[in-house]
């Protein structure tokens, strides 16, 4: 076993060392022709020519909600949520990171990444709906929004007023965050109530970011 020892003037050294056994091959390391970055470290290309990587931060870097803070009436057959958002802010709940902005019901990110998307409502009605549905809707050019997430429920009304519920979830590629943007609405047949709440999530999105684009 060989090694280079660098010596210091104070007299001590660092020495690099061969591998244990014989390696099967002559290994040859090239190392990057500059000095990387605070807290890179050297990353292989597997050919031995080595390169400054910065670490990968772990865990999401944003995550936020947004309910409806009072009650909103929708009919059909398609009602997007316009008006009544509000960011969860109860004590106890909280927002990671830059969150999303809204305008009108449409949801702007903060920057670009793979967000996965979630809707959830409750609703009521006094008259037997035979379906009610939750839609995410995308646009990549901030004009034309496509439906890229649907799932719906039933309510029916045995005497008084009845409840349904619908969960919809969607992976968005948000690429151009003045472009790609997000609405949410209901369809169905007959009128329901969304069913609003400043303190408790009763109907609300969640919005994560998972990673980069």
């Amino acid at each position: 076993m060989s090694n280079i020892k660098l010596v210091h003037s104070g007299g001590n050294s660092v020495s690099l060392t061969t591998p244990t056994n014989n390696p099967a091959s002559n290994v040859t390391f090239k190392l990057p022709q500059s000095d990387g970055s605070a807290n890179q470290v050297l990353q292989t290309d597997g050919n031995g020519n080595l390169s400054w990587v910065s670490l990968p931060t772990g865990g999401l870097s944003m995550a936020d909600q947004w309910r409806l803070t009072s009650d909103l009436s929708g009919t059909s057959p398609n009602t997007f949520i316009t008006s009544n958002w509000g960011r969860v802010d109860t004590a106890g709940q909280g927002t990671l990171g830059t969150g999303m902005s809204e305008s009108s019901g449409v949801f702007t990110f903060p920057s670009t990444g793979i967000y996965k998307v979630d809707f959830q409502f409750n609703a009521y009605s006094t008259s037997s709906v035979r379906y009610v549905g939750a839609r995410i809707q995308v646009t990549t050019d901030n004009n034309t929004y496509t439906i890229v997430s649907d799932s719906s429920d039933g309510i029916h009304v045995p005497a008084t007023s009845s409840w349904g519920t619908s969960q919809t979830s969607s992976l968005i590629d948000v690429t151009d965050t003045s472009n790609v943007k997000v609405k949410f609405n209901y369809y169905g047949i007959g009128s329901v109530t969304f069913a609003g709440s400043s303190t408790q999530n009763r109907t609300f999105v969640t919005f994560m970011r998972l990673g980069d684009t």
